[in-house]
């Protein structure tokens, strides 16, 4: 009876009401998203709804009244525990940014890890440490991320030639650093270019490897040589050699963005999928 109740008395009222609780979730999802208080609430709000399925499951009163009085509680200390995303979210409001934190923050992580791998490229090329370092885009790398060690790290310079620091157990495989911008493995094994027809018949497995990862993927791979200590990039069986540290830095500003990530089409990501296996061109090299 209630529920046609409900039925009944739903117009166009409602709707809009409900159009306007679920804008100010949202715009609250977005607004938390990335900080340290979505862990907090997840965790709070988990705990209530336990309790409140316990309390009516089990009719227990003295629950039921805790639950009250706890409610009353939360609504009070929320202002004092997210102090700083709320004064964030006024004065976002007041600037009329509410909806673009969350690209801006993407933007920002993304010219951050750009700066940090150019960084350790920099250093790796004038030590001669091979390094081969994987962005992944749009096509999940999840199979290779699995051979290799999860680590789930920031992305640093300082951990890229920690990882390929000649002596170590992980410098032979690839960094691949997942589209949320942690690095997700090392040692990880890539495969190699099903290309007979390289550009240099003196290119190693790096190499090799490089121009592998990018005819099964849209990723980008940077690598260094070990033996010359230049650096070189791949992107859809393409490869770029001998690289000055810029001209890496802006590749991978063009390369990686969420603009450029976010335009891959369904073929595109379809052909991506089929790979090497029908892949016979050898790959071009770009001056």
């Amino acid at each position: 009876m209630e529920l046609l109740w409900a039925l009944e008395s739903f117009d166009l009222r409602s709707v809009i009401d409900i159009l306007i609780v679920a804008f100010l979730f949202f715009g609250a999802s977005m607004l938390f998203r990335g900080t340290q208080a979505v862990a907090l609430l997840r965790g709070t709000l988990l705990l209530i709804v336990v309790l409140v399925a316990l309390s009516a499951l089990f009719q227990l009163q003295a629950l039921g009244w805790v639950i009250s009085n706890l409610l009353t509680v939360v609504a009070v200390a929320i202002p004092v525990i997210f102090q700083p995303e709320l004064r964030r979210a006024l004065e976002q409001i007041g600037r009329g940014s509410i909806f673009n934190t969350t690209r801006q923050r993407t933007e920002d992580l993304h010219a951050e890890i750009v700066e940090e791998i150019c960084q350790a490229v920099d250093k790796l090329s004038e030590r001669r440490h091979g390094a081969l370092i994987v962005l992944e885009r749009e096509s999940t790398l999840g199979d290779f991320v699995r051979t290799g060690i999860p680590l789930h790290a920031q992305v640093t310079s300082q951990l890229l030639l920690t990882v390929f620091w000649p002596k170590t157990e992980l410098h032979d495989g690839a960094v691949i650093i997942s589209r949320d911008g942690r690095i997700a493995a090392a040692g990880a094994v890539l495969p190699l270019t099903a290309s007979r027809n390289l550009p240099n018949r003196k290119m190693g497995t790096r190499h090799r490897a490089a121009l592998g990862i990018s005819e099964v993927s849209d990723a980008i791979c940077v690598l260094v040589s070990e033996e010359t200590g230049r650096i070189a990039l791949t992107q859809g069986g393409r490869i770029v050699l001998r690289l000055e540290i810029d001209r890496l830095r802006s590749l991978l500003e063009s390369f990686y963005n969420p603009q450029t990530i976010g335009s891959i089409g369904a073929l595109s990501r379809l052909r991506l999928r089929v790979g090497s296996v029908l892949r016979r061109k050898p790959p071009k090299v770009a001056a």
